[in-house]
């Protein structure tokens, strides 16, 4: 292979840090505010901050059901855009609104009626951190206030990801920049009782999470609607619902791999999560630390993933299959060799996030061990991540399902769950060992890339 042909010229990087920046600045101002809002909440206890813990990870599945539930139609969102069918664009968009709202509804009847049992699964004494019993209570308080936030969230998923298949990253920026700052503002007022407020502790965190996300919902579809000149698709797109049939045969034989995917996907994070909680409370803990902190510094590979999505899948549509494969591979050179920088950095600071909390020695000693394997493993997720999203981009959704998620869920998850119940090996080693899984993963996502199995256009009449 050329190596020159990893690298792109500097009009192809400029376009690539258009399109990524207004991403990563979202994410990371997003990331951001969660780890200040985590340190608040963890001001009030390691019980509180626990609780917090399980009840996102919880959420976490439900957020990846949208963001799996509107990715089938999105790849035929960027590729009608690339293709100039405008009528295309507003077909899926109807389609993704319609599936984040079943979504939504079906999530908050499950979470309504199995919580507790889905908390509890997380709740292991054998460590001398954290008390069950009260961080079962405050997960199921946290939880009854965070349910009413899904609506809002489903609702803007649906906008936002049409925007950006079609071009529009800096409003969906904008709007979750205010949506971020709401949040810490009234984070700072509930939780501890600033200003004469009641001190709510994390049901204020929940309290002004649901806020946030009603003002950011409200943001873009005021501004999309206000804006039709420029984003056709909403033009005429809530006269009815009638969508093709065809095109939703379609979506459903491109996107239900993709929805089962990240619901099984997330669901496996949840088990491998479930199965290192075995070794104790503190566990729990160190992990939301070493998620928090760790979700800021992904935001440079998760970002560059959405701008394959985004690049790649309007070239497809445009038919420039030449031209689609030699970006995509630089692309993938770019996000690695980034992620080489941002995990030094990241190692370099991972013993002084976990003094930010008000916990225990045992919890810091932990959570700052986590920050550094996940670190190290950085530039590996980075191709993992921007490969899946190359062969999602040519509609390759199977392929992606079995990468994926079957992956996860028939190799990592039975391994971790082997070797948290059936050995006494420390978390940390477990950690490590899950982690390791994922170069034979490496293995695979490299061939497939290279044989170019996904160089397709799906909507060309």
């Amino acid at each position: 292979m050329n190596i020159r042909k990893l690298f792109g010229t500097k009009d192809f990087y400029k376009k690539v840090i258009f399109i990524t920046i207004p991403i990563i600045l979202q994410n990371g101002i997003t990331n951001f505010v969660g780890l200040l809002d985590n340190i608040m909440v963890g001001q009030m206890g390691t019980d509180q901050m626990s609780g917090v813990a399980i009840v996102n990870q919880l959420i976490f599945v439900f957020n990846l059901s949208i963001f799996g539930g509107i990715s089938g139609a999105g790849i035929f969102t960027a590729q009608y855009y690339g293709s100039g069918n405008r009528e295309g664009v507003r077909d899926t968009f109807r389609f993704k609104l319609l599936t984040c709202l079943a979504i939504a509804v079906i999530g908050i009847a499950i979470l309504l009626a199995f919580n507790t049992p889905l908390i509890s699964m997380f709740l292991h004494e054998g460590s001398e951190t954290g008390d069950a019993a009260a961080t079962l209570q405050y997960a199921k308080n946290y939880l009854m206030v965070m349910l009413i936030g899904l609506f809002p969230f489903a609702i803007n998923n649906a906008y936002t990801s049409t925007l950006r298949e079609t071009g529009e990253t800096v409003l969906p920026m904008k709007a979750g920049i205010v949506a971020v700052f709401v949040n810490l503002i009234l984070n700072y007022i509930l939780i501890f009782g600033n200003f004469g407020a009641p001190m709510l502790g994390c049901v204020g965190a929940a309290v002004a999470t649901v806020i946030s996300r009603f003002v950011e919902t409200a943001i873009v579809i005021i501004w999309t609607h206000t804006h039709k000149e420029k984003h056709s698709f909403i033009a005429d797109a809530f006269k009815q619902f009638r969508i093709p049939k065809a095109l939703v045969g379609d979506i459903f034989k491109k996107g239900m791999p993709l929805m089962m995917n990240e619901i099984l996907w997330s669901c496996g994070m949840t088990m491998l999560t479930q199965c290192y909680s075995t070794r104790g409370l503190a566990t729990v803990a160190a992990l939301n630390i070493s998620n928090t902190i760790n979700n800021l510094f992904n935001v440079i590979y998760i970002a560059l993933g959405s701008t394959v999505a985004i690049i790649i899948g309007q070239l497809l549509g445009a038919g420039k299959m030449k031209e689609a494969k030699e970006q995509d591979a630089q692309l993938i050179t770019f996000s690695v060799l980034s992620c080489f920088v941002v995990g030094a950095v990241l190692i370099a600071l991972s013993s002084v996030f976990p003094q930010l909390y008000n916990t225990t020695d045992e919890v810091k000693d932990l959570a700052q061990r986590f920050i550094c394997i996940v670190a190290f493993f950085m530039p590996m997720n980075a191709f993992l991540h921007a490969s899946y999203f190359t062969l999602r981009s040519g509609g390759k959704t199977i392929v992606t399902f079995f990468f994926d998620s079957v992956y996860i869920c028939c190799l990592s998850v039975p391994v971790a769950y082997v070797l948290a119940h059936f050995t006494g090996i420390p978390v940390v080693t477990l950690y490590i060992m899950v982690q390791c899984l994922d170069l034979i993963k490496c293995v695979i996502g490299f061939i497939l890339v290279k044989k170019g199995v996904w160089l397709q256009n799906i909507v060309k009449a």
